[in-house]
């Protein structure tokens, strides 16, 4: 047999991918220990990115929804413009290297695979990063809350998506199953992106840009569900016009346990485990390979 047959590259190529993951996860490890305030920055600058490109998407949809004899029609084209923009959001977030909690997911998931972290480092580092996703969002909703940008047709929009996002808690157990299968998908689609960035087979920015773009696009488009969006969605109404307090906060666990099992073990434990040598029979056929060699 020739060596090429067992080129670990090739018989898991995501090593790279892991490797690079899991070099993140230490900087983000050391910046939860004794870096807090710093790394809760990131995340807070995270937030205020989802929150103006939020506002962005609904600004879009709320224009295209005041236009014409057909709003219906307009509404999707809307959306979909609006969907499409937003996808820069993971874009800038990445390429600000802010910390944004549904990629987190996979990254500490990684770890605590290859036991690079305790589960007390888990909680820290997804806590932190979640608390200053509050942050900001709160801080850019605090800001827009003085100004005439979340009024008319923007705030229908975002009043009408968050009637419908509420509205999955009153369906009963049926609800809350889509509601959590649209949060699997959402964070499914925002770590794909992710791998895909991370694997180093995308050398350009434009195409890890595409990448992004798509996944947020997919997401947005198809009302899959986003635990820190949901958040900051939720906080820019709430102090526009109030909102019911129960049920946001029954959205958003649900949907941050969807999140975590469309990122964490969906993408974070499977791509892990698919990639890990250990417990395959690649030594025993590295020493059958030698012993045909002589």
């Amino acid at each position: 047999m020739s060596s090429q047959e067992f080129d670990t590259n090739k018989l898991f190529p995501g090593k790279f991918f892991i490797s690079t993951a899991l070099e993140v996860l230490e900087s983000k490890e050391r910046m939860t220990g004794r870096l807090r305030r710093r790394f809760l920055q990131r995340a807070a600058m995270a937030g205020i990115i989802i929150g103006i490109f939020y506002l962005i998407n609904y600004t879009i949809v709320g224009a295209f929804d005041s236009m014409g004899d057909t709003p219906d029609q307009l509404h999707v084209i809307g959306k979909m413009i609006g969907a499409a923009t937003f996808g820069w959001a993971l874009v800038f977030i990445y390429y600000t290297k802010s910390e944004l909690l549904t990629s987190n997911m996979m990254i500490v998931s990684i770890g605590i695979y290859y036991r690079r972290i305790t589960a007390m480092k888990f909680v820290r580092i997804l806590g932190f990063c979640y608390l200053g996703n509050i942050i900001g969002g709160l801080l850019i909703a605090v800001l827009l809350w003085g100004t005439t940008l979340i009024h008319g047709s923007v705030l229908e929009a975002m009043n009408h998506s968050v009637d419908v996002k509420l509205g999955y808690l009153s369906e009963g157990v049926t609800g809350w199953l889509d509601l959590f299968i649209r949060a699997i998908l959402c964070n499914l689609m925002i770590n794909i992106a992710m791998l895909l960035v991370y694997n180093g087979y995308l050398k350009e920015d434009i195409a890890k840009c595409l990448a992004m773009i798509v996944s947020v696009f997919v997401f947005a488009f198809l009302d899959f569900e986003h635990s820190v969006a949901n958040t900051v969605l939720f906080m820019m109404v709430g102090l526009e016009e109030g909102i019911a307090v129960g049920p946001a906060l029954g959205n958003l666990g649900i949907v941050l346990l969807g999140n975590f099992v469309g990122g964490g073990i969906l993408i974070g434990f499977y791509y892990a485990w698919v990639n890990d040598e250990r417990d395959t029979h690649l030594p025993s056929l590295r020493r059958h390979r030698d012993s045909g060699r002589g």
